[in-house]
């Protein structure tokens, strides 16, 4: 069964959300996990990597991942960064990539947290941004966008995919994300957030969305796909769900 993967209309470039469906691990980590330390069998992820690659309309190659800690690092990434899964190279610590190199694939992880994908076609410059949380309030949507920015990228060129996340409906949290949030997105915070008690519900998609039309993103030129990861546990690895024990799901981008 081929990969099962997602992806936007609004990206050009050879691109995809995956899903956890149509690889090859098996018990918790069953099927299509792509996360390389979560405990997995190695040859078992190396497959799905070709696997989801292939579904990408991607060669099994190497590509570009890094140690994502929930900060706002972003890398100008080149083919000196490009690893195989479980190949021999350092790791750079950082949660979103930008190229504007052809044949090098950027890749994120996430399980719960939002995946952006950013292609700005007319310049060729492209991007990947993990933004949980912590990431998001952080401002690492203006990080990615500037460094995009400093290859040579105009916002008013660039598009968006959002991916599959926690979506308002599960994603509780406490006070002092939402004073984060507010923080940073001033008054345009508050449609996104939703008092439930003394938590809150957040859509987190929305609000990486609105940052980035702060930014100057042309709204039209931001796509949110469907799909919240914890109310969807049979298609899509969630944290919160499987407290922990699961694989994770990986978003890749790559100019040709």
């Amino acid at each position: 069964m081929p990969a099962e993967i997602i992806k936007s209309e609004f990206i050009i470039s050879k691109h995809g959300f995956s899903t956890r469906n149509g690889g090859v691990s098996t018990g918790v980590y069953s099927s299509l996990n792509l996360g390389l330390n979560r405990g997995d069998d190695e040859e078992k992820v190396k497959r799905n990597w070709e696997l989801f690659l292939e579904a990408c309309g991607i060669d099994g190659q190497p590509f570009v991942c890094g140690n994502q800690v929930h900060g706002k690092y972003v890398h100008i990434a080149t083919k000196k960064d490009l690893r195989p899964p479980y190949g021999k190279g350092n790791v750079v610590e950082a949660d979103g990539f930008v190229t504007n190199e052809p044949g090098v694939p950027l890749a994120i992880f996430t399980a719960d947290c939002v995946p952006v994908l950013l292609e700005d076609t007319k310049n060729k410059i492209i991007g990947a941004v993990h933004c949980g949380w912590r990431s998001a309030v952080a401002d690492i949507e203006g990080e990615g966008l500037n460094k995009m920015l400093s290859l040579g990228a105009e916002t008013d060129e660039i598009r968006i995919a959002i991916g599959p996340a926690i979506e308002k409906c599960c994603f509780e949290v406490g006070p002092e994300v939402v004073e984060a949030l507010r923080d940073l997105l001033k008054e345009d915070a508050e449609p996104f957030v939703v008092p439930r008690g003394d938590k809150y519900m957040v859509d987190l998609k929305g609000a990486v969305r609105q940052r980035f039309i702060q930014l100057g993103v042309k709204p039209w030129n931001i796509d949110i796909i469907d799909g919240c990861t914890l109310c969807e546990p049979d298609r899509f690895w969630s944290h919160r769900y499987t407290g922990g024990v699961r694989g994770s799901q990986a978003s890749v981008i790559m100019l040709s």
